[in-house]
């Protein structure tokens, strides 16, 4: 019995292109758990109960290991219950990223029919496979709608007036805090 092929090296332009959309996916998942934070601590009002915060704080715990699709459908709840407008339109974008975020992070990659192209290999949950080459410009659009979606997340959770904290940035200078 043979050994499986290796697979191929991707171009260093490719895989740095994967590298950065997968640092946004990192970035918009961190967005997405402050921004559920501040929505749905604003929902519980001045006055809740130390049992209603304890519940909350406990599901906040439970969040920071949440995956991305769970945070996407966390996070449509916390804007439904919050009334946020055209919420739609982002949480269609958010779907799509989550579409993204898989194929780019699961897809097993092999060359395409031109020089920087590339063909992922992967079958989603629905059973479909991503039609189309790929190529470094393809995943920098996807890694650049991530960051602008990841904006809009976190441009609600200033909305609210509570900003909560972003990991890695308790010592940092004032006014160095990510967009």
């Amino acid at each position: 019995m043979s050994l499986p092929r290796a697979p191929d090296r991707l171009s260093d332009e490719m895989a740095a292109a994967i590298g950065h959309a997968v640092s946004a996916f990192g970035f918009l998942e961190e967005a997405l758990k402050r921004a559920i934070f501040s929505l749905t601590r604003q929902g519980l009002g001045e006055d809740a109960s130390d049992e209603a915060l304890e519940k909350w704080l406990r599901r906040m715990e439970e969040i920071a290991d949440d995956t991305l699709g769970t945070l996407i459908d966390s996070f449509g709840a916390a804007m439904r219950q919050a009334r946020i407008e055209d919420r739609h339109i982002l949480a269609e974008a958010l779907d799509d990223i989550r579409l993204k975020r898989n194929l780019l992070c699961h897809a097993s990659w092999r060359p395409g029919s031109q020089p920087g192209r590339w063909f992922p290999t992967f079958i989603n949950t629905r059973g479909e496979r991503h039609p189309d080459e790929m190529g470094a410009a393809d995943v920098h659009a996807i890694h650049a709608e991530t960051l602008k979606v990841a904006r809009r997340v976190v441009s609600i959770m200033r909305a609210t007036g509570i900003a909560g904290e972003w990991a890695g940035h308790d010592a940092a200078p004032a006014g160095d805090e990510p967009a």
